[in-house]
């Protein structure tokens, strides 16, 4: 099925506008806001902090948990309250996508709690509680060896595009591809794939994401350094 022109009005290659922030949530350790379109994630780190109870403690490492939902109005439906099947699967993804850039054998036997909390949804949610966990850990000063930042591509109809909004995401021929990229290695971290594609336009998808991943890393970068550079002044 042909798909010449995006709901929105967007071209196939362009994201919806960026805004982040750090230190939104004093009492937490670190915190970051991440807002792509109608989407907004924040992020809170708690830690490092002693495990318990303590024979989950591990002698040799730190354990990562990542924390993700979505709060009951931050969708037109309202969601039910608690954890579902689906923030645990996003909870574990997102540790697994931030693992790689985390050394957690300077803190053995401890626990780093990130906690995410979808307050506006409007798709692309797990991408965007990736990109505010990952700048939540730098402002909470964990060791890090990168930055993580994340968005979802994917094909609607015939056409490859990037930062899918909920109207492409329910489309009846949507395929949807949450990627998240380290910032310098561009080591990819998470690939999900939800629907049908073929190798050459899974290539085509990936080349994109790379890019939106680089433009998301320039503006976590500025943040982390405009956050800073006014503390000090």
């Amino acid at each position: 099925m042909s798909y010449d022109k995006r709901y929105s009005g967007r071209k196939f290659d362009e994201m919806r506008p960026i805004e982040a922030k750090i230190g939104v949530i004093k009492r937490a350790d670190g915190s970051a806001l991440f807002k792509i379109g109608e989407t907004i994630a924040i992020a809170a780190v708690y830690g490092p902090r002693e495990l318990h109870p303590r024979f989950l403690q591990n002698p040799e490492t730190g354990i990562l948990r990542c924390n993700y939902d979505m709060i009951s109005f931050s969708v037109p439906e309202r969601k039910r309250p608690g954890p579902s099947r689906r923030s645990v699967e996003i909870s574990l993804v997102t540790e697994k996508a931030l693992l790689p850039v985390l050394d957690l054998k300077q803190f053995p036997n401890a626990v780093i709690d990130v906690f995410i909390q979808i307050i506006q949804a409007n798709s692309g949610t797990r991408c965007a509680g990736i990109s505010a966990a990952s700048l939540a850990l730098a402002n909470a000063g964990i060791p890090m060896k990168d930055l993580v930042s994340s968005v979802s591509v994917g094909k609607v109809g015939n056409k490859i595009l990037i930062d899918l909004d909920k109207e492409e995401e329910d489309h009846e021929e949507a395929t949807d591809i949450p990627i998240a990229i380290t910032n310098r290695t561009k080591q990819i971290t998470l690939l999900q794939l939800d629907g049908n594609i073929n190798k050459k336009e899974l290539l085509e998808a990936l080349k994109l994401a790379k890019l939106g991943c680089e433009k998301i890393a320039k503006i976590q970068e500025k943040t982390l350094k405009d956050y800073y550079k006014n503390e000090h002044e």
